[in-house]
This record gives structure tokens, sequence and C-alpha cells, in this order.
């Protein structure tokens, strides 16, 4: 993936991958649908739009915790995923791509989040190395798992997942 000129510059990404037994166009008809986090992330309370669909589209997360973060979509591709960044309205952001990875089998799919968070990410390799490691890449990759296991959820009951599902986050829960 290539991150557009004006984001600020990652070291490095993390990703996590979920297969869903639905095909491509059914987890695309919920990952394109306005306030779609309300249906599978099982650490937002709210997700209101000021703009929808499509590239330029601006939507907020309001974690269980109280925590406000605005995304701003800079790249729809439409059917596979998107590019946005997310963060507080005036603070500092992360870059995250999800994406659409068809299967062999047409019953079947993978969908990826790869998240380049801001923080211990953005100046010295070597300096950031450790934090990095030893803080921010656990609690975004637990985080990462439990929002696509929120999807994942969510395409086999068809009803809004839980809070807390998968347990609480530090991070983001009450």
């Amino acid at each position: 993936m290539i991150i557009p000129d004006h984001i600020p510059k990652y070291n490095r990404g993390i990703t996590f991958v979920e297969t869903l037994n639905v095909d491509t166009n059914h987890v695309w008809r919920i990952l394109s649908s306005e306030s779609n986090l309300e249906l599978f992330h099982p650490f937002c309370e709210v997700n209101p739009t000021g703009k929808w669909p499509g590239k330029g589209s601006v939507d907020e997360v309001h974690y269980l915790n109280g925590w406000i973060f605005e995304r701003e979509f800079h790249a729809w591709h439409e059917g596979e995923g998107y590019d946005l960044i997310i963060g507080r309205k005036y603070g500092r952001k992360s870059y995250v791509s999800w994406r659409i990875i068809p299967s062999r089998h047409p019953s079947s799919c993978k969908v990826s989040i790869t998240i380049y968070p801001f923080i211990f990410n953005t100046k010295s390799k070597f300096l950031e190395t450790i934090p990095f490691l030893l803080f921010i890449k656990p609690k975004l990759k637990s985080y990462l798992q439990s929002v696509l296991g929120g999807l994942k959820w969510y395409t086999v009951n068809q009803v809004p997942i839980p809070k807390n599902h998968f347990g609480k986050h530090s991070w983001f829960s009450k």
C-alpha cells in the first residue's frame, strides 16, 4: 500500500486478517453502509456520519470510554475497501486501510485491517522500536482482532454486536 504524500510517514503497520463465510459483495454492503461500525465494532457506542459514502466521507467513532475520533476517507475502492485517517479532531492521526480479499470459494472471503499508528511510529525507528513492539503493537493487534471478530460475528448473527463482546480493551472500553 502506498500512503499519499499529504499523510505523515509511518515506520510500520499492524495488520490483522479474518476469514468470513460470506461473499465479498455481502461484506462490502456492510462496510460501505452508513454508520456501519454500530453493527460490528465492540468498542463503538455510536458512529455518526457527516458525509457518506465515497472518497471524502467523514464520520466519527464514539468509543465506549468517551473518546471521539474522526475518520476521514482518502481513498474509496468500490467493492474492495478504503483508506482513511483517524484520530481526535485536532490531534495526531493514524492511517488505516481496510481491504476485502476474495477467496477461491465464492461464499467466503478475507478482510484485513492495517493500521499505521502515530504513536511511537513517526520518528526514529531505532528509538521507537521497543516501545512500539512492547506496548503499541499488542494493544492494537488485540483491538483489530476484536473489530474483525465483531464483523465475523455480525455476518453470522445479523444483529448488532454486544458492547465489549470479546472482553474489555484498556484503551477503548469503560
